[in-house]
């Protein structure tokens, strides 16, 4: 059971729709009662950082809509100016309790290049430490391809890995995971502790609940999949709900518990990269003795057991690897270009030289229960 002396990091995502109010700009309110539930846990001695949404719902009225723009333009426009109403108000809340806000933007870029998602690591664990409050969204003013639904979910999640966090607390508006959707069914129950997402759980998620919003609670339960696997549990809760924060941490919540099963994995950071961020450049197809030496030995692949190389990648790139059904095997960061391992696949005196993709650069599909995300 997790407890105040367990838990000391802990990664808190806020939803847009638990952030705003009905006509869609900041809800001062809102934003009080969160930090000063907040401000308690930092009180407690926790270390806390925010992943918030809100930042084109809180701008687009500013920008003269009067709803939400579908329009890419147009809510990049909008974030660019909630972005900045976000950070002014969470900013002055948090000094008037003594505590000082950062603000870090991240873009899908930063996650896919190792030394840039090494460096955001560096920089927010050095805020952590200092007793700073880092407040992280994504860099919707920027991004082209990632300004859809549950992105900050997801967000929350790989943040959550990126800190070593020992809880990551998702809050939206609904209290939880029902066995079925509780807005259709009276009679739906709320799960109060998942050991394991399971098909029939991923089929009780339903879909977005806000106007306001862009994550559901689909992509609610993909992060969860990516915190599990990164050895951190997770609680889905209501904001709003008094002492939410603290009552999580205690593991008193109303909510839904997602554990970490035992024999779980717990990827390290290079791992989460490699399983998570990474993007895979290229595939390489391996034969039945390279899939045996992966799987069954727990061995490096060779590049005489690489069958085909498909795309066009460097040394060090991370690809997908397959076995000759095409079934996913996990994905790698490969010692050769792939010209190099096209050329150098057969030749059995490259046998005894640097492995094709060493086996501490591997992340298999059956160590991460979870889907391997790109």
């Amino acid at each position: 059971m997790m407890s105040l002396d367990t838990v000391k990091r802990v990664v808190i995502k806020i939803g847009s729709s638990s952030l705003t109010s009905r006509h869609g700009e900041i809800s001062r309110r809102k934003l009080e009662k969160l930090v000063d539930q907040v401000v308690q846990l930092k009180d407690q001695g926790h270390e806390v950082l925010l992943v918030s949404s809100g930042a084109v719902a809180a701008g687009y009225r500013k920008l003269g809509c009067l709803e939400r723009p579908s329009s890419l333009p147009e809510k990049q426009a909008a974030a660019s100016i909630g972005q900045g109403l976000l950070m002014e108000a969470y900013s002055e809340l948090f000094l008037s309790h003594g505590y000082v806000t950062s603000q870090i933007l991240i873009t899908r870029n930063d996650f896919s290049d190792e030394a840039r998602y090494n460096n955001v690591r560096n920089t927010t664990s050095i805020l952590l430490e200092r007793g700073i409050v880092p407040i992280v969204n994504e860099n919707d003013t920027v991004t082209v391809d990632r300004l859809k639904f549950g992105d900050n979910d997801t967000l929350s999640a790989k943040v959550a890995g990126l800190v070593n966090a020992d809880l990551l607390i998702i809050l939206s508006d609904i209290d939880g995971l029902y066995d079925d959707n509780p807005h259709n069914n009276q009679d739906a129950k709320l799960l109060r502790t998942v050991d394991k997402i399971t098909p029939e759980i991923e089929a009780a998620a339903g879909g977005s609940g806000s106007s306001v919003g862009t994550g559901g609670m689909k992509s609610k339960i993909e992060a969860v999949k990516i915190a599990n696997a990164s050895g951190i549990p997770t609680f889905l809760g209501k904001a709003g709900v008094s002492n939410i924060l603290d009552d999580a941490v205690q593991n008193k919540a109303k909510g839904t518990y997602f554990t970490c099963a035992e024999g779980a994995p717990n990827l390290n950071h290079k791992e989460q990269w490699i399983a998570f961020n990474s993007g895979p450049e290229g595939e390489i197809t391996v034969d039945e003795q390279g899939k045996k030496e992966i799987l069954e030995n727990s061995e490096s692949l060779l590049p005489t057991h690489v069958y085909s190389v498909e795309g066009t990648f460097q040394s060090k790139s991370v690809v997908r690897i397959n076995d000759l059904s095409g079934e996913a095997i996990g994905l790698g960061i490969v010692n050769y270009s792939s010209e190099d391992l096209t050329l150098c696949r057969d030749l059995e005196a490259l046998e005894a030289k640097e492995a094709a993709v060493k086996f501490e650069d591997l992340v298999c599909h059956k160590e991460v229960i979870t889907p391997i995300k790109i």
